[in-house]
Formats: C-alpha cells, sequence, structure tokens
C-alpha cells in the first residue's frame, strides 16, 4: 500500500461532509461524532490507523462491516479495486450513498444486512474492515477472508474492545494478533450484540 497516498488523500477529505447540520463544526476534532441511530464516526486518526492496518492494494477486493456515515468507505475506495459495503441500517446506507456517488466513486456495492455474516455472494476478499464491534470473531467473516488476506474488527464486550489484525496465510493458516484498546458501537446480528 501506499502510505503517501493515503495520508494524502486522507487529510484532503473533508470530515464535514460525512456528518450533518450541528456536527459540522466538530468535523475538524480527533474525536467519534454522532451520526444517528446510536451510530458513530470514529475519530479520524483511528480510522487513518486501522486503514493502515488493513493496507488496501490498488487489486484489493475489500469487504466493509458498517458503512455508517461512509467515510471509511471512501478511504477504502481510493486505496482499493472495488469496495463491498454491508449497513444494517437503511437511512444510514443511503446518505452515505448519496456522498459517495457525489465524490464519483463507481466501486463501491452496496447492501442492508447483518453484517456480521458478511456477503457471501461476492466472497473471497482479499481485506474486510469491520467497524463495530463483536462479540466474538464472526465464522463467517473469517470463512469470506481470501488466503493472504488481512481482516481488521474490534472484539470484546460494549464499552471497550481489543482492536484485532487476522491474517490468513497462503495456506488458509489463521493468526490473530491485538493491535490496542479501541471504543466502537455494537455490531448487531448472529455475531454481535442483541438489538
Amino acid at each position: 500500500m501506499d502510505h503517501q497516498e493515503l495520508e494524502t488523500y486522507f487529510r484532503s477529505l473533508d470530515r464535514s461532509f460525512f456528518v450533518e447540520n450541528d456536527m459540522k463544526k466538530y468535523a475538524n476534532l480527533d474525536q467519534p461524532l454522532p451520526i444517528g441511530f446510536g451510530q458513530t464516526i470514529s475519530q479520524p486518526s483511528l480510522v487513518l490507523e486501522m486503514t493502515r492496518l488493513l493496507s488496501p492494494e490498488k487489486d484489493s477486493k475489500v469487504l466493509e462491516i458498517g458503512t455508517g456515515s461512509g467515510f471509511q468507505t471512501a478511504i477504502l475506495a481510493k486505496m482499493s479495486a472495488k469496495v463491498f459495503t454491508v449497513e444494517r441500517i437503511d437511512v444510514l446506507m443511503e446518505k452515505a450513498k448519496k456522498r459517495l456517488e457525489a465524490l464519483n466513486f463507481s466501486n463501491v456495492y452496496y447492501k442492508i444486512g447483518d453484517g456480521s455474516m458478511g456477503w457471501q455472494e461476492y466472497a473471497p476478499y482479499d481485506r474486510i474492515m469491520v467497524t463495530a464491534a463483536a462479540r466474538i470473531l464472526p465464522d463467517a467473516l473469517v470463512s469470506q477472508l481470501a488466503n493472504g488476506g488481512r481482516m481488521v474488527i474490534p472484539i470484546g464486550p460494549p464499552g471497550l474492545q481489543e482492536l484485532k489484525l487476522i491474517t490468513k496465510t497462503v495456506d488458509g493458516d489463521v493468526n490473530i494478533k491485538t493491535i490496542t484498546m479501541v471504543r466502537f458501537v455494537e455490531l448487531k446480528g448472529q455475531y454481535g450484540w442483541t438489538e
């Protein structure tokens, strides 16, 4: 991955475009902001760190779980070939889709559904980015990760989680590494937390 290109694009992206009304004035702060429906847009430094960890390549097919505002989606779409993004809240998805289309991204595919189950139809994926906290590592996502692939996912109880880097060897062996402690909203669904 070209880290310089990532930094440059990241800095050029106006975060206020991804939040609404009274939140726009806080867009430059390095902190999470509410985007409605109990969801948040992560602090920019964490989005950047998670993207670096994921390390998408120009030819990567990426699965994103939790479209949210579309901010992370835009960065992934810029740094990879295709992004398949799953969001369970249709209103958020519609807004994110409008923003991403306004930014002229045509390599993003959208689905409403249980993100913890991934998007089997287009698997396997070279990279999987999960932007909500799972209770346990979702088997469905591990199985949809290509050999040689990377997944970044927060795992743990509500309130505080471990950010994990999951890598799969070319032979299909799964390695799990804890990177840091994070706070994410809860993933809802089979491998997340119930409504």
